[in-house]
């Protein structure tokens, strides 16, 4: 500012009053309004804002304009002199320098703030003085100015500034003018870009009846292209805001439009939004309309439509997820909970997951049955549990792994009417074991459907009529019964597709029922749980078994046989309901996969797209990457298949986790403890441990993401599996560079979460040795967080009453840190004894005896930084336990003489902590160590 003068041209003679002259250019700053201050020319100070607001200076005027706020908040106090200055900022506003212009527009966020923390005193201020100024300098001339208040208005929304009333009878009426047809090609584009992002920040109301229609029009403007691809861009918010009855009624004609642009960046810009499109349309529409769409991008005649195709695959696959199918949910900070694990054999139980009144089906889903997985879990349907107890049921799937983990042969499935029971055979068993795995993908996204599974095996007796034909006399009338009951649950949802396949089939079989059945009472609602076979024999004399396996029998039949008019295309090895015969038996399935002939999970085509990412022609005629963005969303497209289709992914993750590219692989490290919760304890320990395995020998850029989250997947494995890295852990203290010290302190970190995943003499033998390896660490990160985790180490013995390890233990800290010849060592011990007292991770008495003593020579130590900490740890901890402020307490005396001495040390900051209520003992002690 040394020539800051020499701008005024201004033949008065009281610029020296201006009070800029004053500040030189060694000045670290300058006070903008001291154009204020009184000077020889006698103006008030309003006169003075006035004579240079509308100086013939333009650099006068741009001062004033800068200082805008700091003008306010001078004249706050007083009403009239507030209304004049923002008077006199309305006036400024129509200043002809563009640069004086831009530089209010600026200064308006900020004012705008001021405003809004004044607003008692000022209501009407802001949207009566400012508001005008920003909608005006949207059409302002000069380019600079437009972008300014662009700009501005955005600040504005974010900060939730702008009233709902100013935006729709003051903004968007500018903004749909600037987007007429006839507007200036400039304009138009501007505000078609101001326009899609201003919607992110308004109501769905406001969005839909004043904004919708004419984004609808511009979607399909032939003129500019620009305009176009602005909307695909920013297509996706629009769909969020609006919702999805508008998205499809509106907005899906408009998108089909833009990806079959001419223009290939419309097409990309598509692709890119596509996820967004997706998860704001029903399930149908995602599935018959926007599938095929999407398969026309993949395979696009620009390779850059192609490659962003391919980069949003997997997200869009992941709009297909079901949480009823896969059994996990996510929480508010979306990580996937913890599955619990069965902790006795003896104390697993399926019975408690028999079905509720098939009444209740609009509202509340029962389970039908609980079959086992691929995995040997028996996972519920939450798709057929009630919303109290979806929650609840979810976490079954993982606690009852020991009790399903025995071969299929060796359950049955009971059906429980009334006081008598049906048991079905091994043959039959098989035939419904992966149900509960399957989803129709609408269940999700609405109202659920009823489950009719269940009631499906007991509508068809032609396969055991002739073993039993008596049964069908004495039960005909209740399987009538049945049936009805089921067709009135699904007349609700007629309308669906789906629904009305299974209507036929119930239809056929009601009428069948009806000829051959004589009058009966209808049994209750019914009930399903798996028991051992030995319970079933003795129940298999009984006719009402055999008859209800026929009509199971011939049901499923009749519908395979509705079903097999679908096209040959969409079959697809992904394990859904119904999808197997079911004459065939046990053995012959586990030789022979079933394959569906209906793929409800996701379109086919998706699949193999998906999987034809890894192919090594895709990264030459797509993207080089493209590898890395399918190991990127592997995660989610396993969600969403669920883990009995993992079988359809395993193939693709092996062939990534080999891949060349360190990239790829570091990618997978990073999420593959995500990818075991998915999968289950028994899929991760076949297919995902081997992979972990390599990925612990790979790179350090690799073994860093399995390092992050090594806490998170060792605990998803069984003890046994779970201790073999016992001898592993000493592994990660290799690295391929020795300075990566930030490798080494999140070990530290993990190692502190991993102590409670095993007893404390695996602890004491493994852990121990590493934890001290990490203290001894040439970086002071490192060893601090050791400290720690040495402390963690004692808590974990002490708490496990291995008093006689933790006594070895602690003789080995003294002997390596009390007596340690480098001062940073002895600091170590203190700060350790002061961890060990605020964390009580030994009884007092015993810390009195063993580490007290030790900790008390400290406080003569020749180093003052360690008589800093020493100081700390006895005046704030120690001194503060109950046990020590006990009159009888042996070294109570010992320690008020050390505190006084250290009070009275030669060390100013020693005697600072040795002084320091408890209560003010916050302050950090970095700076000494």
């Amino acid at each position: 500012f040394a020539g800051l003068s020499l701008y005024f041209e201004d033949s008065h003679d009281d610029m020296d009053d201006f009070g800029f002259d004053d500040y030189g250019s060694d000045c670290d700053g300058i006070r903008i309004t001291a154009f204020l201050d009184a000077g020889q020319d006698n103006l008030t100070p309003l006169g003075r804002l006035e004579k240079y607001a509308f100086s013939e200076n333009v650099f006068n005027r741009q001062i004033v304009a800068r200082g805008l706020l700091d003008v306010l908040r001078e004249f706050s106090e007083n009403e009239n002199d507030f209304i004049s200055v923002m008077e006199t900022v309305a006036r400024m506003s129509e200043d002809g320098e563009p640069t004086v212009r831009a530089e209010l527009m600026e200064q308006v966020p900020n004012i705008a703030m001021f405003l809004h923390e004044s607003r008692p005193n000022f209501p009407a201020a802001f949207s009566r003085y400012l508001v005008p100024i920003v909608v005006r300098y949207l059409t302002d001339p000069n380019n600079q100015v437009r972008k300014t208040s662009q700009a501005a208005l955005l600040v504005l929304l974010e900060q939730g500034l702008i009233s709902k009333a100013d935006m729709e009878t003051k903004v968007c009426p500018v903004l749909l003018d600037l987007t007429e047809p006839a507007s200036d090609d400039d304009y138009k584009i501007e505000a078609v870009a101001i326009l899609c992002k201003v919607v992110t920040m308004l109501s769905k109301d406001t969005v839909e009846h004043l904004l919708l229609p004419r984004f609808c029009d511009l979607c399909s403007d032939g003129r500019l292209f620009q305009v176009r691809k602005v909307c695909a861009a920013n297509f996706g918010e629009f769909c969020s805001i609006v919702g999805q009855e508008a998205t499809e009624k509106l907005l899906m004609p408009k998108f089909f439009e833009l990806c079959s642009d001419s223009l290939w960046g419309i097409r990309k810009a598509c692709a890119e939004c596509f996820m967004m499109v997706s998860n704001s349309t029903s399930p149908e529409v995602r599935r018959s309309k926007l599938s095929p769409l999407f398969i026309n991008l993949i395979s696009d005649q620009s390779r850059w439509v192609r490659q962003a195709a391919f980069q949003s695959l997997g997200r869009f696959i992941s709009t297909f997820a079901n949480p009823s199918s896969t059994g996990l949910h996510f929480r508010d900070d979306g990580t996937l909970p913890d599955i619990p694990r069965c902790v006795s054999d003896s104390n697993c139980s399926l019975n408690s997951l028999n079905c509720n009144e098939i009444s209740n089906c609009h509202t509340e889903r029962s389970i039908p049955h609980t079959p086992p997985n691929q995995d040997g879990r028996a996972t519920p349907s939450p798709e057929h549990v009630s919303t109290a107890e979806s929650e609840d049921l979810h976490n079954f799937e993982d606690d009852h792994t020991s009790v399903l983990g025995e071969p299929h042969d060796n359950f049955t499935l009971t059906v429980r009417s009334d006081s008598s029971t049906a048991t079905k055979s091994p043959s039959i068993t098989k035939g419904t074991e992966q149900t509960d795995e399957n989803f129709n993908s609408f269940h999700y996204w609405r109202s659920p459907l009823p489950d009719i599974s269940g009631e499906l095996e007991m509508l068809n007796s032609e396969e055991l009529e002739e073993n039993c034909p008596d049964s069908k006399s004495s039960h005909g009338k209740a399987t009538s019964d049945q049936i009805q009951k089921v067709l009135d649950c699904l007349q609700p949802h007629i309308a669906d597709p789906d629904v009305q396949v299974q209507v036929q089939v119930l239809s056929a079989a009601l009428k069948a029922a009806q000829l051959d059945s004589p009058t009966d009472n209808s049994p209750p609602d019914l009930q399903l749980d798996v028991q051992p076979e030995s319970d079933s024999g003795s129940l298999s004399p009984e006719c009402k078994s055999e008859e209800l396996q026929s009509e199971i029998e011939g049901a499923l039949t009749e519908e395979e046989q509705t079903m097999e008019t679908v096209p040959a295309s969409e079959t697809c090895p992904l394990q859904e309901q119904g999808d197997e015969p079911q004459t065939e038996t046990l053995e012959n399935k586990e030789e022979s996969p079933p394959c569906s002939p209906v793929m409800n999970v996701i379109p086919q085509p998706l699949l193999d797209q998906y999987l034809s990412m890894t192919d090594p022609a895709r990264a030459q005629t797509v993207d080089t990457e493209i590898a890395k963005h399918c190991a990127f969303s592997l995660p989610g497209v396993a969600l969403t298949l669920g883990r009995q289709n993992w079988h359809c992914l395993k193939d693709t993750y092996e062939t990534l986790a080999s891949d060349v590219q360190w990239k790829v692989r570091r990618t997978l490290a990073f999420s593959i403890h995500e990818l075991a919760v998915i999968l289950g304890d028994q899929l991760t320990a076949a297919d995902l441990v081997p992979i972990f395995n390599g990925f612990l020998k790979d790179l350090d850029e690799v073994r860093i993401g399995v390092l992050k989250h090594l806490y998170d997947f060792l605990k998803l494995l069984h003890a046994d599996k779970r201790r073999e890295y016992l001898y592993q852990l000493q592994e990660f203290m290799v690295t391929d560079n020795s300075r990566n010290w930030r490798f080494r302190y999140e070990l530290a970190e993990q190692l502190i979460l991993i102590i409670e995943l095993y007893n404390h003499r695996d602890v004491y033998d493994y852990l121990r040795h590493i934890a001290l390896t990490l203290c001894s660490d040439k970086v002071s990160e490192v060893r601090w967080i050791s400290y720690k985790l040495v402390v963690e180490i004692l808590q974990k013995l002490y708490a496990s009453r291995a008093d006689d390890l933790g006594l070895d233990f602690i003789n080995e800290l003294t002997v390596r840190f009390c007596h340690c010849p480098k001062w940073v060592g002895r600091q170590a011990f203190a700060f350790i004894c002061q961890a060990v007292v605020e964390e009580d991770c030994m009884p007092m008495e015993q810390f009195s005896q063993h580490l007290l003593p030790s900790l008390l020579s400290l406080s003569t130590d020749p180093v003052a930084n360690v008589r800093v900490l020493v100081a700390k740890a006895l005046r704030q901890s120690v001194m503060e336990k109950a046990y020590f402020r006990d009159p009888g307490c042996a070294y109570s005396n010992k320690l008020e003489e050390t505190v006084m001495a250290l009070q009275s040390d030669k060390d100013r900051d020693v005697r600072f902590f040795a002084s320091m209520e408890p209560s003010k003992g916050l302050m950090d002690t970095a700076p000494f160590i």
